[in-house]
């Protein structure tokens, strides 16, 4: 049967084009031919011909952490932190005003990046687990087979979890769209359109691929922590079980210990983390002395990194931070995330000078700008070409802990041991008394920890979300913060998740705006 390809058929039905409503497929009568070192007109139906094409497509997932840094890195902080109070826009144009005011419309740029190359890289995913037990190369071990695909479900569920918690209902695609014909195309249809899912039909996918993924991934390396391991799939169910509707505090608590017995634990010294090697060490960072290497990779604390190394490039300074080798370069770009004089005055209250040294930089500029203007607040936690991009680390399982032994059990004192142990590597005194006298007390100071530990790194709305603190927090913010700009929609929970991007509904009739846009 001659094949059909999308475009074609979907022209002829008056149907919009279908690449990035599913899974961003390209036409079928030419992806179905193209396999991964097929040569052979016999060997057309084999997706991978050896090892060395799975090896090769596996590290297909591992280049989009490092490569697509815009959609995985910049979106998600923006959405992380300026979406919340811990950043501002940076500008009063472009896509990060309208997260800063909550007025973000459906037909901006993230939006449609971010859920774009989500499905591709679920495709990529799946293409994998689908037809990794059909490669026909002996030497490729059923150990090997194993332990690639589970990597495989780690990275589809590390993206699912991102997208459940950005969109609610989504799609679950687990399979390998098959060719449509002209006698398969009510069968294959809804892999192409595929409808949404229910938030709980999501994260019980994303539990189901991580459970599995714990049989066969690889152990924690620790020299080398940018492979999707146990210890990751483990952090991202004790960070799954915390959310609702699948919120179950023993086993926030059973995970957390196991990424602790993985060999995890916080570095000695915060400056560790994030630092930077400069070019002379007994000199303040500028244009005179820049830094020339991130201080450290492969933390003790580190669970994944996205690691970049001269050569390797990345442009995130561009939107986030200045590059290492140039101080001034790219000074009169406008930032997608400024840290928040309310930030800042969280930081100050709390005594807490090392944690804003490594999280904000202060570097004079001439800056002509309605945010703080005598000095340039930017991030330090992504600096450069040069350095390192942590997506999960240690601290931040430590602190999901004491959140589920305050709600779960209630269990006061550990918590309260978590939180000063936290604290105590910030440089900071334990709690008082009074906050750590009962749940609540410590409640309020475990929300403030998370806030300073994590400043900057795109977990802020996602807590305040999940301790149903948005609106508390959100809608009051202008009093304590004269920088920042107007609410144009005061927040409720319509506005816990995002638009889905109107190019996507356009594409894919199966899908439906989530409620408020």
């Amino acid at each position: 049967m001659k094949h059909i390809s999308i475009l074609r058929l979907l022209v002829s039905s008056l149907i919009l084009t279908a690449a990035s409503c599913s899974l961003d497929y390209d036409p079928v009568d030419m992806y179905s031919d193209v396999t991964e070192g097929v040569q052979k007109e016999e060997d057309k139906g084999v997706v991978f011909k050896d090892k060395a094409a799975v090896e090769a497509h596996l590290q297909t997932l591992y280049d989009q952490m490092r490569d697509r840094q815009e959609h995985w890195y910049q979106d998600m902080f923006l959405i992380g932190d300026t979406h919340a109070d811990n950043a501002y826009a940076g500008t009063r144009s472009g896509a990060p005003q309208y997260f800063e005011s909550n007025t973000i419309p459906s037909t901006i740029p993230p939006l449609q990046r971010g859920w774009n190359r989500f499905m591709e890289d679920i495709a990529r995913a799946n293409k994998l687990i689908c037809n990794i037990d059909a490669v026909p190369d002996a030497s490729l071990t059923v150990q090997e087979r194993e332990s690639y695909k589970a990597q495989a479900k780690i990275f589809r569920a590390m993206i699912y979890f991102d997208m459940v918690r950005n969109w609610g209902r989504v799609p679950v695609v687990t399979t390998e769209a098959g060719d449509i014909t002209s006698e398969t195309v009510e069968e294959v249809y809804p892999a192409y359109f595929p409808s949404q899912n229910t938030e709980e039909e999501v994260y019980l996918q994303i539990e189901k691929d991580l459970l599995e993924a714990l049989t066969a991934a690889p152990d924690n390396n620790p020299v080398d922590k940018t492979r999707f391991s146990k210890s990751v799939a483990r952090t991202l169910l004790a960070k799954v079980y915390a959310e609702e509707p699948l919120r179950d505090y023993a086993k926030v608590i059973k995970y957390c210990d196991e990424v602790e017995a993985d060999g995890f634990r916080l570095v000695d010294d915060f400056n560790d983390l994030f630092g930077v090697k400069l070019q002379d060490e007994t000199l303040p960072p500028g244009l005179n002395n820049p830094a020339i290497d991130a201080k450290c990779r492969n933390t003790i604390e580190s669970i994944l990194e996205a690691q970049y190394f001269s050569g390797s490039g990345t442009w995130l300074p561009n939107i986030l931070g200045r590059f290492l080798d140039d101080w001034e370069k790219q000074f009169t770009y406008a930032k997608w995330i400024t840290p928040s004089r309310d930030l800042l005055a969280a930081f100050e209250e709390a005594g807490d000078k090392k944690r804003l040294n490594e999280t904000v930089v202060y570097y004079q500029s001439q800056w002509d700008n309605h945010y703080p203007r005598e000095h340039y607040p930017f991030m330090y936690k992504i600096r450069s070409s040069y350095s390192t991009v942590i997506k999960y680390r240690y601290a931040d399982v430590l602190l999901l802990k004491a959140e589920a032994l305050l709600l779960g059990s209630g269990n006061v004192s550990e918590a309260v041991g978590i939180i000063n142990q936290v604290r105590h590597r910030a440089g900071l005194a334990e709690l008082s008394p009074s906050a750590s006298s009962g749940k609540e007390a410590a409640f309020e100071a475990l929300m403030k920890e998370r806030r300073l530990e994590l400043a900057l790194e795109g977990q802020r709305w996602y807590d305040l979300v999940r301790w149903g603190k948005v609106e508390e927090v959100m809608n009051s913010l202008q009093n304590r913060d004269e920088g920042r700009a107007p609410l144009g929609n005061l927040f409720n929970k319509n506005y816990y998740k995002l638009p889905i991007s109107q190019s996507v509904l356009d594409q894919n009739p199966n899908l439906e705006q989530n409620p408020g846009y």
